[in-house]
Order: structure tokens, then C-alpha cells, then sequence
């Protein structure tokens, strides 16, 4: 829709004040939302207030509730669990309580609250919003104040920000601390599978989700576990059989451990729990499989956050505070969240009524319901699970007589080795023999192709870079050798994981169809890339671990920054021609500028941005970080500037710069590469399966249409397969970059929090949703 761009700068604070608090159960990335609602808030000028200890100090009022600076934030970004404290609060469930709770905030002018919590804490502050005017009019009657402030402060703005580790609460993809406990799960199973492996040793493992079973999912499809147990959805009656058959399966297929992950919560049919112990003890006695638990507990809520965590935390933030500062006494409480990509409002109590929907029907043992409740997200984890956990039998597989060829091209990416694994067992499963091509492109010129096995692609979930081997090379150069192989194997379809590279090789078998049939065949492309450049997807496979390990690194740096005082770090990221990790990388870690091509730059900018800091190290805060993507300028480079700021800086500030190279490239994938590679991995093969039924005729695959060579990316909100031939009008070959990229409009988000003065097109927030409406293919923040 073409609307006039709205800006926040008409938007005004002045004159408002604005309590933060934290509540419930902690959560990483929560002081990511604190740092970014105090920040927004002082530059709208607003005043804001930290409400320490929760609920609990509001009701205690004194010096739990305090006016905070821009300064009262810094260095809490990477800090895990919540800096104000959060705290069970049995008074403010009384009326009493919450009389008091209004007494403390009127004294300060507070009537805009931002709540950063789970249903509980969400609900509470609901409840308090209703009675609001009736707890003012009690305070004036006992004349504890005037009839002026029952006016003035008549009415209290909530805005909620779902802060909980389980991802329980309906209408937002992700809760703050989510990936970040996925983290924690996913380091513990990748260290636990190397001494299983050594002992040929079964693991339970007991991982946090009392009425939630998303992390136990997950935490499965992410490490490729034998078995799940989670509330949603119980496991049918004889469970104990199918169990210990597959176990003893897979060690019959030399497979030398096996992981299964339980839900604290996870049940039978008959609502009976299924404790890890009782796990333990059936594999023992039925196997006599070496057996151990491992219960990992409060470790999920803690460390530092995730890059993702902490993104997503500052966007909610700054959305909270847009929306308080938008909100009337005609707008319901709400929630913001993410769907995809997109920042959304939700009413709160629509959010709340279905979430407790969900623990009804699982009460009713209405499972089937409870997992669509869930959200689509949800199911679709699910169904991929149980596609790639479980061989069929041989007989009871259909026989397509297709051929399907996968490959890697481009550098390597994290999360390449699930979308293999994935690919390979779900072609399996439609019936199709799967031929691996070694090296690219390359390797397929020469004939380095190999049919591979269910069993091949065990546990190549969690390994990082590419095991098929990937090249750059393009196929232009052999188009008549890769026919041959072609012909020779006999393959009916092609697909493709890879960056820039695989969209161009793509697009150049699609053009080369008129001379050579043998590629008039489907062909899938799967986006995998660390600099997130491809056009037709918002997001690449790789991109989320590259930025973990940017931010780790930058944590480290700032780290020994403070130590030093006054110092300021120049670090160059990857990423070629395109910002997205330089950018993404310094809203995640605080940084106070990102260089990048798509924003063009000059001296003058520079020396803004030196000045900037040189205002900034008269404050407590004395170091500074600035990212440069590798290539946003050829005459700026990472030296020209280290020098500049260096000479500037003189008497003021010292500089030190690192360049961070491979590294990005490397280490274990994420959790959410892992997924996001398996599942988008699964949806290609099944397109590819539904477009070779649609093109056999006459006993031989006839695929002619720019339908059938396609990308899989995600826009906004949905995964959409689009012909690469119409996503070539997109994309700005000379710089390998789309024409158009969705990220930068979050460029001011990290502006502002660095104390910069932006304007920040607001026009896509604003809209309050209803939980029903949100379109149910919303696949890309969640994993």
C-alpha cells in the first residue's frame, strides 16, 4: 500500500513520564528492552523511570521508583537477566496493594507503563489499567490526593513487551530471551554429543517448558534427537515400545549415541507426566543402554543474549514507546511483537485469552487443537520434525523414479549442512534418489556426483561450513560438461544452497535452456549467505550466526575498552557490498556508528562522528566502537579511518582497529540457522516434488517455464518461491546486492540509541491487529 511516509518527530514525550519495569520469570535480553525504552523515551523527551524489583516496588514506591539518564542504560546490552530486578508480588494481587502502586506513580506523574513480562505480569498490568480511575477516586476520597491529579493523571497508557524463555504466548513469534535460552540448550547438546559419542552413551535430557514444549521442539529439530517428548503433544498409547525400537534402530545403524529431549512438562495421553527419569529407567531396562540425565535448569536463563534477542528486544522497545506515546484513552492495552520481520501491536487480552486457550485444551486433552493454537510456526516445527526423525521402511516409501541433485555454491555458510540433511531425507521420503554434488558447480563438471543415504547426512545439523564442499564458480563456463553429467545421471531436478552465487548460477542454466535441454528441469534455489545480499528474501541461512559471533567479538572488545577508558575500536565486518552485518551488528552491540555502501558517506560525516565521541568520553561512558562493512567505500578504508579518528582523537581518545575476516564464516551454526535451513530446506524439496509430478509427461521431465527455476525467500511476513528471472529487475548485479533492502529501515534505530538526531519513518507501526487476522505463514522471526 502507498501511503505518505509518517515520521516520529511529530510524535512528542514532553510533558510525559514513563515507568519501566520487569516482571516474572527473567529473561535474556530484557535490559536490551530496558536500554532501548529509557533511550527513546529521553529522546523524545519524556521523563522514564526505572520501577525496580517489578510489581513488588511499585507497591513499595520510596526508592524503588527512579527518574533514570541516558548514562543509567550503557553497558547493560549484554548483560543476561534484568538489571532492575524482578520480583513475585502477592500484594499487588490485592486491591490494597494496587492502591498504593497508583499512589507511588501518581506522585511522579507516571501514567505511561512499559511492561516487560509474561501473561502473568501482562494480565496483572491489565487489570490495573481498568481499575485506574476507580483507584484515583478512592486516593482523592481518602484525601491522600487532590481532585487537580484525579484530572490530570485520569488515565494509564500499558504497553506490554513478552519477556519469557518459553515462547509461550500466542500472536508473537518470538519472546524476548527465546533464541538465547535455544542457545544455552543447543551448547550443552553439541558438548554432550562428543562424550556420548566416545562412550556409545544414550542422553535425557530435561529442558525448561512446564506448559510449553517450544524449546524442547526445537532444541530436537535443531540437534536431530531421537525422540521428543512435550506437552502439545503426547505420544500414543504403547509410546514405550516405538521408543525403544527406533533407539535400538539407530544403533543398529552404527549410530553411536542417542539424545532424547523432555519438556518439564511433558505428558501421556492421560495427562500423566513423563519425567526424564522415568525415561532413563525404560532404556535401561528395556536396552541396557549405558543411560544418563542431564537437567540443565535455570543455565537456559542465563548468559548473555543472542544477536537476535538483542535486536529483537530494541525494536519492542522502541515500537513500546511509539505506541505509548500514540495511545488515547480509547486504545487498549497492547502488546508489540515481531511477526516476521514486521513490528506489530497486538491487544493485549486477546494475547492472553488465547494463550490460556491453549493450556485449556491441553487440560481437555484436546491436543490436536492445542499444537494449532500454537501458532503455525509451531506446527510447521513439528511436522518437519517427525518428516526427517523417522525412516519409513523401505516398502512403505513411494518410488517417484526422479533424480534430484543437491549442491552448495558460493562461500561457505552455518546452517548449509541442515539444509542438506533436510533436502536429502525429506526427497527421500517423497520417493526420489538424492545425488550429492561435491565442490559446486565445479565438482559437477567433473563428474564428482554420488547417490547419498538417509543415514549419510546423520548429525550434520550442528556442523558449521560446508561437508559437501562448495566453489564460487559460476557454470557458464561449463554448461556443455554439466548437461552431460546431467544426462549421464539422469537428474530431473536441481537444488541449490547458496549465496549470490547459486541465484546467478541459477539464472544462467535457466537462460542457457534454449541450447541445452537437460536444464529444462526444476530447479530450487535456497539462500545461503553470511552478507544476506541475495535478492527475493529478507533473510539469508548464515547470516544469524555471522552476527553472533560479530557481537561476541564486540562484546570482548568494548570489554577491554572500559578497562583502558577512552578508547575507541574500528572493526571491519564482511558482507561485500552489502551493511546488513555492519549494521545489524551495531545495533546488537551498541555501537555508536556503521559505515556502509548503501548509506553513502563523506568527511564531513566522519567528523561528526568524531566529535560525537569526543562529547561522549566527557561522560561516564569513555569508549566508543564503530563498525565498517569491508567495502562501503574504496577511498575510506578500515586504515584511512583508524588514522583519522586517531589524529582527531589527539589528547581526547586513543583508537585501535580489527579486522574480523573469516571468522564470520566459521563455527557451529545457531539455533535458528539450524532450523531455518532444515525447514526452508524441506519446503524446497517439496516444492520440487510437486513441480516434477506437474512437468513429467511422455516418460521424461519437461520443465519450461520461469515458474519452475525459483528462489525461496522470505518477504515481510511469508515464504514465497519466486521465479529468479523476475528477481532479476531487483538486483544490482555490479555491487551483488537487491535493489531494495528491508534492514535499512532500522539504519535510525541504531542512530538514535547511539544519541544521534534522525528522523525515523514510522509508517509501517502504528496498526493495532488482532491476534486472528496475523497471516498464518508468519515463518521468518520464529525459528
Amino acid at each position: 500500500m502507498d501511503h505518505q511516509p509518517k515520521f516520529f518527530e511529530n510524535l512528542s514525550g514532553a510533558g510525559k513520564a514513563i515507568g519501566v519495569l520487569t516482571s516474572g520469570g527473567d529473561a535474556q535480553g530484557m535490559n536490551a528492552a530496558v536500554r532501548a525504552v529509557v533511550r527513546m523515551g529521553i529522546y523524545v523527551n519524556a521523563k522514564v523511570y526505572f520501577i525496580y524489583e517489578g510489581y513488588q516496588g511499585m507497591v513499595d514506591g520510596g526508592d524503588n521508583i527512579v527518574e533514570v539518564s541516558w548514562e543509567s542504560v550503557s553497558s547493560i546490552l549484554q548483560v543476561g537477566g534484568t538489571v532492575i530486578g524482578s520480583a513475585r508480588c502477592k500484594p499487588f494481587r490485592t486491591r490494597e496493594g494496587r492502591l498504593q502502586a497508583a499512589f507511588n506513580l501518581v506522585q511522579r506523574g507516571i501514567t505511561n507503563l512499559c511492561v516487560i513480562g509474561g501473561d502473568g505480569s501482562l494480565t496483572g498490568a491489565n487489570l490495573f489499567r481498568e481499575e485506574w480511575s476507580g483507584l484515583l477516586e478512592e486516593l482523592a476520597q481518602k484525601g491522600k490526593i487532590d481532585a487537580e491529579a484525579v484530572k490530570k493523571y485520569a488515565y494509564l497508557n500499558i504497553v506490554g513487551m513478552v519477556g519469557s524463555i518459553d515462547n509461550d504466548f500466542c500472536g508473537t513469534d518470538m519472546t524476548i530471551g527465546t533464541d538465547s535460552a535455544l542457545h544455552r540448550i543447543i551448547e550443552v547438546v553439541d558438548a554432550i554429543m562428543t562424550t556420548a559419542q566416545s562412550h556409545q552413551r544414550t542422553f535425557v535430557l530435561e529442558v525448561m517448558g512446564r506448559h510449553c514444549g517450544y524449546l524442547a521442539l526445537v532444541s530436537a529439530l535443531a540437534c536431530g534427537a531421537d525422540w521428543v517428548f512435550i506437552p502439545e503433544y503426547p505420544p500414543e498409547e504403547g509410546w514405550e515400545d516405538s521408543m525403544c525400537t527406533k533407539l535400538s534402530e539407530n544403533r543398529a545403524r552404527k549410530k553411536r549415541l542417542n539424545i532424547i529431549i523432555v519438556a518439564e512438562g511433558a505428558i501421556d495421553c492421560h495427562n500423566k507426566p513423563i519425567t526424564s527419569e522415568k525415561v532413563k529407567d525404560l532404556v535401561v531396562q528395556r536396552l541396557g543402554f549405558d543411560t544418563r540425565v542431564t537437567i540443565l535448569g535455570h543455565v537456559q536463563r542465563g548468559g548473555t543474549p543472542s544477536a537476535f534477542d538483542r535486536i529483537l528486544a530494541s525494536r519492542m522497545g522502541v515500537e513500546a514507546v511509539l505506541a505509548l506515546l500514540e495511545a488515547t484513552p480509547a486504545t487498549p492495552a497492547c502488546v508489540v511483537s515481531l511477526s516476521g520481520n514486521q513490528a506489530v501491536r497486538l491487544p493485549l487480552m486477546e494475547c492472553v485469552q488465547m494463550t490460556q486457550e491453549v493450556q485449556k485444551a491441553m487440560d481437555e486433552g484436546r491436543f490436536l487443537e492445542a499444537v494449532k493454537l500454537r501458532g503455525r510456526s509451531f506446527e510447521n516445527n513439528l511436522n518437519t520434525y517427525k518428516l526427517l526423525s523417522h525412516k519409513k521402511p523401505d516398502a512403505e516409501l513411494p518410488k517417484s523414479n526422479f533424480n534430484v541433485a543437491v549442491l552448495n555454491v558460493g562461500a561457505p555458510a552455518a546452517g548449509m549442512n541442515a539444509a542438506v540433511r533436510a533436502a536429502v531425507r525429506v526427497g527421500i521420503t517423497e520417493g526420489h534418489k538424492i545425488f550429492a554434488v561435491i565442490d559446486g558447480f565445479e565438482g559437477f563438471a567433473r563428474g564428482k556426483i554420488k547417490e547419498i543415504s538417509w543415514g549419510d547426512v546423520g548429525g550434520w545439523t550442528g556442523q558449521g561450513g560446508s561437508i559437501l564442499g562448495t566453489k564460487r564458480t559460476l557454470p557458464a563456463k561449463y554448461l556443455e560438461k554439466i548437461a552431460d553429467q546431467m544426462r549421464t545421471n539422469n537428474i530431473n531436478a536441481l537444488m541449490v544452497i547458496g549465496g549470490f552465487e547459486a541465484f546467478e548460477s541459477c539464472l544462467q542454466l535457466y537462460e542457457a535452456r534454449a541450447s541445452f535441454e537437460e536444464f529444462r528441469v526444476p530447479m530450487c534455489v535456497v539462500p545461503a549467505t553470511i552478507s544476506n545480499n541475495v535478492p527475493g528474501t529478507d533473510n539469508c541461512l548464515g547470516t544469524d550466526t555471522a552476527l553472533n559471533a560479530i557481537v561476541e567479538t564486540c562484546d570482548r572488545i568494548k570489554q577491554s575498552a572500559s578497562g583502558t577508558k577512552r578508547r575507541v575500536f574500528i572493526i571491519e565486518t564482511m558482507g561485500g557490498y552489502c551493511g546488513y552485518l555492519a549494521n545489524m551488528g551495531a545495533l546488537a552491540a551498541g555501537a555508536d556508528a556503521a559505515y556502509i555502501f548503501e548509506e553513502q558517506f563523506d568527511i564531513r560525516e566522519l567528523q561528526a562522528n568524531v566529535e560525537h565521541l569526543t562529547e561522549k568520553m566527557k561522560t561516564s561512558i569513555q569508549r566508543g566502537l564503530v563498525l565498517r562493512n569491508e567495502n562501503c567505500n574504496e577511498n575510506y578504508t578500515t586504515d584511512f579511518i583508524y588514522q583519522l579518528y586517531s589524529e582527531e582523537g589527539k589528547g581526547v581518545f586513543d583508537c585501535r582497529k580489527n579486522v574480523l575476516g573469516h571468522m564470520q564464516q566459521g563455527g557451529a551454526p545457531s539455533p535458528f540457522d539450524r532450523n531455518f535451513g532444515t525447514k526452508i530446506s524441506a519446503k524446497a524439496m517439496q516444492w520440487i516434488s510437486k513441480k516434477l509430478k506437474e512437468t513429467y509427461r511422455k516418460g521424461k521431465v519437461f520443465a519450461n517455464t520461469d515458474d519452475s527455476v525459483c528462489l525461496l525467500g522470505i518477504r515481510r511476513r511469508n515464504l514465497v518461491f519466486q521465479p529468479v528471472a523476475e528477481l532479476k529487475s531487483e538486483t544490482d548485479f555490479v555491487h551483488r546486492i537487491p535493489k531494495e533492502q528491508w534492514w535499512l529501515k532500522l539504519r535510525p534505530l541504531m542512530k538514535i540509541l547511539a544519541k544521534y538526531k534522525t528522523s525515523y519513518d514510522v509508517s509501517d507501526s502504528g496498526q493495532l491487529e488482532h491476534v486472528a487476522m496475523l497471516p498464518k505463514e508468519a515463518e521468518t522471526g520464529a525459528i
